[in-house]
């Protein structure tokens, strides 16, 4: 699964998912593409779980891009732990996604082949998403 490897702080704040997705937006690699319809986190192993579901779709045909890396740590605490004593162990890596962001781009295969698979990958992650190909990118 995807993590950073090595990052300036350990623990980051939790922040706003605020706005929309002015830099990745646009397709820039492959024909065919998933965008992003509301903000919220993808993590490391959703991420990987919808790349799964592309590749095995499309028989390791064409090519697949992911454009999102989880960069953010987020803690948990212990189950049963009372309130206090800090701030808990980073537990997974996610990816804040905000709306209008391209989260995989696919080439080499046909538009229907491609949609499907785009789908099934979109049905695997926590956010509604949607088919994009270059031509119509709205």
């Amino acid at each position: 699964m995807l993590a950073p490897k090595r990052a300036k702080h350990r623990k980051v704040f939790r922040g706003k998912m605020r706005g929309l997705s002015f830099k990745g937006s646009a397709l820039s690699f492959g024909e065919f593409g998933l965008k992003a319809m509301e903000a919220g986190w993808v993590s490391s192993r959703q991420i990987e779980a919808a790349r799964r579901a592309l590749t095995h779709h499309i028989r390791r045909g064409g090519r697949v891009w992911i454009r999102i890396f989880p960069d953010k740590p987020i803690t948990k605490k212990p189950p049963e732990t009372r309130m206090g004593s800090g701030k808990g162990d980073v537990a997974e890596y996610v990816c804040v996604v905000r709306p209008g962001r391209v989260l995989f781009e696919m080439a080499g295969v046909d538009r229907a082949l491609a949609a499907e698979a785009m789908r099934l990958a979109g049905i695997k992650l926590p956010i509604k998403s949607k088919f994009v190909t270059r031509e119509k990118l709205v």
